[in-house]
């Protein structure tokens, strides 16, 4: 049975008769079986592994419920077999395979799987799709049979970074489960999508918004460039004005050095020039003394003897102190 949509505006689905969806999730998160379901039949390969089976972009497509569905299979994200950049560039390719664009990205998760990996997800979408992404996204939870009887939004509020996700995707979401008889999920996911249609005014996710992310990513990374160079700048200048200021240390500390040892040496022969005086004044008293006690004709020859002698012998106990405390 073909879906019944009522809109008032001729839409890309009335004109191309065909809904665009795109797979998004984490390696395990039941992404591949998901695109199965849609399109009741083994269209993409679906095994448990721990690693993406799904290497590169798949398209398949088929008549759902009367419908045209298209749906692009995409390899796990962080899965650890693939690089980032790599990765990032296998995601763009899903925009040619859903040519002119997608009407969906459905983020696929894991009720009991919810981790910080499965919150950037979403993160990761709006980073390599631009901001505007979000308006073309939807949450799709796997395994929904272990809900029970819980109903998804008490789930919801039960886990507030589980909300937050929610809230990037405009809080739109859905839920597969394994153990449904009948297949009312999967006309339920269309009418759902549809209805998004409706109130993104019948458009889909353009190549023209895709080049405009490149352009606002390729802006961030060379702000960033240009942060990281000032910032590299101001690193450099600071070690430079610390370079100077340890040689300004150093200079300053041999100038030290050099004006202590000049001033010790200046002191030194200040020292031996005063005792010389003193030792010259000694000897020529010395000498009037001995004049006084054998007659004035003796008087200049003792004190010129004994003045000298007294240098003499104090200098030569100055140079022998001096050698020994260079010794020690």
């Amino acid at each position: 049975m073909a879906l019944n949509f009522q809109t008032t505006e001729q839409t890309d689905f009335d004109r191309h008769g065909e809904i665009r969806i795109v797979l998004i999730g984490k390696t395990g998160s039941g992404k591949t079986a998901s695109g199965n379901t849609i399109l009741n039949r083994s269209a993409f390969r679906s095994v448990v592994s721990p690693c993406s089976v799904t290497s590169v972009c798949e398209k398949a497509g088929g008549l759902v419920y009367g419908n045209r569905v298209a749906v692009i299979d995409t390899p796990g994200v962080y899965d650890t077999t693939l690089e980032e950049a790599e990765l990032v560039r296998m995601m763009k390719e899903c925009i040619c395979l859903s040519a002119p664009g997608p009407h969906v990205f459905l983020v696929v998760i894991r009720l009991d799987r919810f981790t910080e990996v499965e919150q950037q997800t979403v993160e990761l979408l709006q980073s390599v799709f631009g901001d505007k992404a979000a308006d073309y996204s939807m949450v799709l939870f796997t395994h929904g049979e272990l809900l029970k009887c819980t109903r998804i939004e008490d789930f919801f509020s039960q886990s507030q970074p589980l909300s937050h996700l929610i809230a990037k995707c405009n809080r739109r979401y859905h839920v597969f489960s394994n153990t449904v008889s009948n297949n009312t999920q999967v006309p339920e996911l269309l009418a759902k999508i549809r209805q998004m249609l409706c109130d993104n005014g019948g458009t889909f996710y353009t190549s023209e918004m895709f080049r405009e992310a490149e352009r606002s990513v390729q802006e961030q990374a060379e702000e960033i460039m240009r942060a990281n160079a000032e910032q590299k700048c101001r690193e450099e200048e600071k070690l430079r004005e610390k370079f100077k200021v340890e040689r300004l240390q150093e200079e300053l500390k041999r100038l030290d050095a050099d004006y202590k040892r000049k001033s010790r040496a200046l002191a030194e022969r200040k020292s031996t020039f005063i005792l010389l005086v003193v030792a010259a004044e000694v000897g020529v008293l010395m000498g009037f003394a001995v004049a006084a006690a054998r007659g004035s004709l003796c008087t200049g020859i003792g004190a010129a003897v004994v003045g000298v002698s007294g240098a003499v012998l104090i200098l030569a106990a100055v140079k022998a102190l001096t050698e020994k405390c260079s010794v020690q």
